[in-house]
């Protein structure tokens, strides 16, 4: 995204070393993500936004999108890669060939519309999981759950009205993307929070709202927009969560995943910019989805 820009190369690497450092890495098994093909990419966006961004990936140097979005040589690439993840991991978890999986990528994708790339995002990497799940392994329903500080635009523009999934998701409000609030679409469960709100006022959203959406829904996969933002350290944003808070949720999600999904969860990165902050609170997440 070009030097100082939130959305760095350094947020894998922080993940990967607190991996390392809490023993965890002993327990997972690692996999290289596919890059996305066509055929994926067209369940969520237009063929004509895809070349677009293809042909707007440059040779040297830093492309903006617009002022937060920017293309480097690498990021097309990066950008099919993450999309293939989603791909990949809903493969392994439906083949049962592992229970769970998370998705340590970059760029993110839960403010890529249609077709429209911004908030650092180009492919909607949980989207696209979504839509191949249910139209490859043939799900009736699949949930997406999204606790990034900020709202999922993108992941609502691309499924809103789709009866085959339901969304949940929590996000600081009055705040960029600066919607989500008005008139969603039945199958969008939306809930913004105030500024300034704890843990404790999470917790109760997910136990009073999410929970009983999504197991009246009884999703047969459940994939997570997974952002860290929304922590204590984050300055990007105003809200409070700490590892205890995403460590609780993901156990949560765990109950509702096994009710209904046979556990089935694949868990992608969107955001989180503190480097300390992140790195803890995703191994306490994978922590918790590997039942460690």
């Amino acid at each position: 995204m070009g030097a100082h820009h939130p959305e760095c190369p350094e947020r894998l690497g922080a993940i990967q070393d607190r991996l390392i450092a809490a023993g965890l890495d002993l327990y997972l098994s690692f996999h290289d993500a596919p890059l996305a093909e066509m055929e994926h990419l067209l369940r969520v966006h237009p063929r004509s936004y895809v070349e677009m961004l293809q042909s707007s990936s440059p040779q040297h140097g830093i492309h903006h999108l617009d002022p937060d979005t920017a293309m480097s040589p690498g990021t097309w690439q990066a950008a099919l890669r993450a999309a293939g993840s989603g791909i990949l991991a809903t493969d392994l978890v439906m083949k049962k060939d592992v229970p769970s999986a998370f998705c340590a990528v970059r760029p993110p994708g839960h403010h890529a519309e249609r077709a429209k790339a911004m908030g650092f995002c180009f492919f909607n990497n949980v989207a696209v999981a979504a839509r191949y799940a249910l139209d490859v392994w043939g799900l009736q329903r699949v949930a997406i759950v999204d606790f990034d500080v900020h709202h999922g635009n993108g992941t609502e523009d691309i499924l809103s009205g789709d009866e085959r999934v339901l969304m949940v998701s929590t996000f600081q409000h009055p705040f960029y993307p600066y919607c989500g609030t008005e008139n969603p679409a039945p199958n969008m469960c939306n809930v913004p929070l105030k500024a300034g709100t704890r843990g404790d006022g999470f917790r109760e959203v997910v136990d009073s709202v999410w929970l009983p959406r999504l197991r009246a829904f009884a999703p047969e996969l459940l994939l997570i927009s997974a952002g860290f933002d929304a922590h204590y350290e984050d300055d990007m944003a105003s809200l409070g969560l700490l590892e205890s808070d995403y460590a609780w949720v993901t156990e949560r999600l765990k109950e509702v995943a096994r009710e209904s999904a046979q556990g089935r969860i694949v868990s992608i990165l969107e955001g989180g910019y503190c480097l300390s902050a992140l790195a803890r609170s995703v191994a306490a997440h994978i922590k918790v989805l590997a039942d460690l």
